[in-house]
């Protein structure tokens, strides 16, 4: 897949240099991008048609497995907004070149469990002992970077593993049929799959005491960005009034879970734990020069690229669509 990713990046660089960017035209629909199993109050304002009314245009929804998925959508020109990419991802774009922006914080949440199989004898005690053992991750993803994170602090030597690519529904599948011994996960549905037949490799105060945490982006295509500044403010302005007026009714509950693929219970389990920063304190807090997204997005460079200072990643956040 980063093969794919990396040719589709070069393609698009090309034809930004080749095209000469002629005025833009009224935009007659926006497209945007989701992942179900990942339960948000603003899938609210997406059934009941507020984006559509706010912004004056069709706005079409996707649902993708992984935020990779999303970044060569975005730079195929299928997908204008990601809502809830995955920070890794988004890094990821960045460090090969993709012409993508942060514009927002979606959603602030416990770092992914990483299942092992019940019965392996295997915890946070005696990790080690996945060294030649098997594990399903769903790479450059933030269940990716959770993974590096709980290895690198338990001391596992993560090249004597086999790392199998997998999305999440996938490895919740090779966990129960004892394909992999370990599988990493994301989504409310999988993860209690994997759940009823692993235990996560770290307990959630272990991850706490351990530093390890996790948030998604709403990201942005460069060429979408600078042709409609205005549908982007629209776009970000109805994910606040939807965040806003979240209190987790059972109305509210059960028109997100069937938006979201998940049962009722499930939903409200996975929300529970779930921070939806309001427009200011995303501003105040992760978008600015020194904020959270800028030294998380620094520390996601070093696990995967070796941007050392994170320049790369910092000028491409972009908080003036929460203004």
């Amino acid at each position: 897949m980063k093969s794919v990713l990396k040719s589709t990046i070069l393609a698009a660089g090309v034809a930004a240099v080749v095209a000469a960017a002629p005025l833009a035209q009224a935009a007659e629909e926006v497209n945007a991008a989701f992942f179900l199993e990942w339960a948000t109050p603003n899938q609210i304002a997406k059934v009941d048609k507020a984006y559509d009314a706010a912004m004056g245009v069709d706005v079409k929804w996707a649902d993708f497995s992984t935020g990779v998925a999303m970044t060569e959508a975005m730079l195929s020109g299928d997908i204008d907004i990601s809502y809830s990419q995955g920070l890794a991802p988004f890094v990821t774009a960045i460090q090969q070149g993709a012409p993508l922006k942060m514009i927002g914080i979606a959603v602030v949440y416990e770092a992914n469990d990483c299942f092992v199989k019940n019965g392996s004898g295997i915890d946070s005690s005696n990790a080690s002992e996945l060294e030649g053992k098997t594990v399903a991750v769903p790479l450059n993803t933030m269940a990716d970077y959770a993974f590096r994170r709980y290895m690198s602090h338990l001391d596992v030597d993560t090249s004597t593993l086999k790392i199998v690519d997998q999305a999440p529904a996938d490895g919740a599948k090779s966990l129960a049929d004892g394909a992999v011994d370990m599988a990493c996960i994301f989504g409310g549905a999988s993860a209690k799959a994997a759940g009823e037949v692993g235990t996560p490799i770290m307990s959630s105060q272990e991850k706490v005491d351990a530093g390890i945490g996790s948030f998604d982006v709403i990201s942005v295509t460069e060429k979408f960005a600078t042709e409609h500044p205005e549908l982007v403010r629209a776009f970000m302005e109805v994910t606040e009034e939807a965040n806003l007026a979240w209190k987790a009714t059972d109305e509210q509950l059960a028109k997100v879970s069937k938006d979201a693929g998940m049962d009722l219970e499930t939903t409200k389990d996975q929300m529970a734990s779930f921070i939806f920063p309001s427009a200011a304190e995303q501003k105040e807090n992760y978008l600015g020069k020194d904020g959270i997204a800028a030294q998380a997005a620094a520390s996601l460079g070093l696990v995967f690229s070796g941007d050392s200072d994170g320049s790369s990643i910092a000028k491409t956040i972009d908080g003036s669509f929460l203004e």
